[in-house]
């Protein structure tokens, strides 16, 4: 095989639905498969802890309809990697019985489904620390404790390559992956036909997110990646946009401490010698990139645990003398839930949008706050009730703070709800770290089943 095409529709499978236009031009474009990632930790911890997706199972279905009918049509196999937002064993399955029910109501002629799992077991982590085997911490995280270990409710292991080969060398036509490196699921059927390492990755690096590596900015639309032996190449397939060089290498470089190095289980891909040609109006070219592997390979892990139950208030204040004062007032009202609760056992926030509530103490501008506010309480306690209580009254007892100069009794805080909002659990990342493993399979089971009639 010369080279290998490739069209990925969305960059988060199901968050928002792709976009119809160009998905169907890049089907028309003949590609060799058709994969989207589907999970992201940018959505935060709650999904993992409490087993859920974020997203309409709609929405995800309509994503999973188009790209199930179009690789049946064309004949080429689909893939999709972190099933339902986080991809664990109940999103995998989802994934699974959705896309069997769609070969049912289509009546689509019988294809092999291929599926792994993710999940690790806590017990497997707690004998391997007992072993002496630190499992290391990323990005500031202690390497992990058996105390925090048991704080977790859930834990998913990060997939490289190999499961996702493991299943195209078994014949499967669709793959439902578990959590996954975005970039792996992209790179495993490039490496399955025997194309490089070094561009396979990059293949995968530039497909991950669908249409942000392209210009003007507009999610949810196709791009194609085509790997040669010499090169990657890749295409917006919306008319009305480009993949350049400063879209495409930019895009290469976005969320990441190091802009010149991707990890996956097994080694990383090194971009520091990538070179971006402009080869026609929507198609960049890019040579370069380098697979590094490592001697031994580590799986990251993603645990969340829960914090408690959460409910959240919100109000705005306009007059400005509450603005320039909005750091007392949230003081008297921190002290009475502390006249109400005590110090500990509950968690008390408040994000004030329009000064600070986006950066936190990032924020520059944090001394020049709008004319107007808006502040977010969230209360977290064990108990939804307490929950509740703490939201309440961190919330209204700004309106009775007291403050000097403040001759009215009329309040200066407005409130759009009287009540306050039972909002999903508080969770918090309770593991960001990797562990060794002698067989890169071990964390990821496959299965391959036969579904259509």
């Amino acid at each position: 095989m010369q080279s290998l095409k490739i069209i990925c529709p969305n960059g988060h499978l199901g968050f928002a639905p792709l976009r119809t236009e160009s998905f169907r031009m890049g089907v028309e474009a003949g590609p060799d498969y058709i994969a989207a990632d589907s999970g992201s930790d940018d959505v935060g911890p709650v999904p993992l802890g409490s087993d859920t997706s974020t997203s309409p199972e709609a929405w995800q279905r309509h994503d999973l309809e188009q790209m199930l009918l179009a690789s049946r049509r064309l004949g080429v196999p689909m893939i999709i990697g972190s099933a339902g937002d986080t991809g664990s064993n109940s999103r995998v399955d989802l994934y699974v019985r959705i896309v069997s029910e769609l070969a049912r109501q289509h009546g689509l002629k019988k294809f092999r489904l291929g599926y792994f799992y993710s999940e690790v077991d806590k017990a497997f982590l707690r004998e391997t620390m007992r072993r002496g085997n630190a499992v290391r911490g990323l990005d500031g995280f202690a390497d992990l404790t058996e105390s925090e270990l048991d704080a977790t409710d859930r834990i998913v292991a990060m997939a490289g390559v190999h499961p996702y080969m493991a299943l195209l060398r078994q014949g499967a036509d669709v793959i439902i992956g578990g959590r996954s490196s975005d970039a792996a699921l992209f790179a495993a059927p490039a490496l399955h036909h025997g194309f490089s390492a070094d561009h396979s990755y990059y293949l995968g690096k530039v497909l991950e997110c669908a249409s942000f590596c392209a210009e003007p900015y507009g999610g949810k639309e196709t791009v194609m990646g085509e790997i040669s032996h010499e090169d990657v190449q890749v295409t917006a397939m919306h008319p009305e946009q480009r993949c350049t060089v400063a879209s495409v290498s930019g895009h290469a470089m976005y969320e990441r401490s190091n802009p010149y190095e991707e990890f996956v289980a097994g080694g990383k891909l090194d971009m520091t010698h990538c070179r971006y040609e402009q080869v026609g109006e929507r198609t960049t070219r890019i040579t370069g990139s380098r697979f590094i592997g490592a001697d031994a390979v580590r799986v990251k892990l993603e645990g969340a645990g829960k914090v408690g139950e959460r409910y959240v208030g919100l109000c705005g204040i306009r007059d400005p003398y509450t603005i320039a004062n909005v750091d007392r007032v949230i003081a008297w009202a921190r002290e009475q839930v502390r006249a109400r609760f005590g110090d500990s056992g509950y968690e008390l926030h408040y994000s004030v949008y329009g000064r600070d509530g986006v950066m936190g103490e990032l924020e520059p501008l944090r001394d020049q706050p709008g004319h107007e506010l808006c502040l977010l309480v969230q209360g977290v306690a064990p108990t939804r009730e307490m929950a509740e209580e703490v939201t309440m009254i961190g919330l209204r007892q700004m309106f009775y703070a007291r403050l000097p100069d403040v001759k009215g009794t009329a309040g200066s805080v407005s409130f759009p709800l009287d009540e306050v909002l039972h909002a999903s659990a508080a969770y918090r990342w309770t593991l960001n770290h990797t562990v060794e493993v002698e067989d890169p399979m071990a964390l990821f089971p496959t299965h391959l089943i036969e579904v259509g009639i």
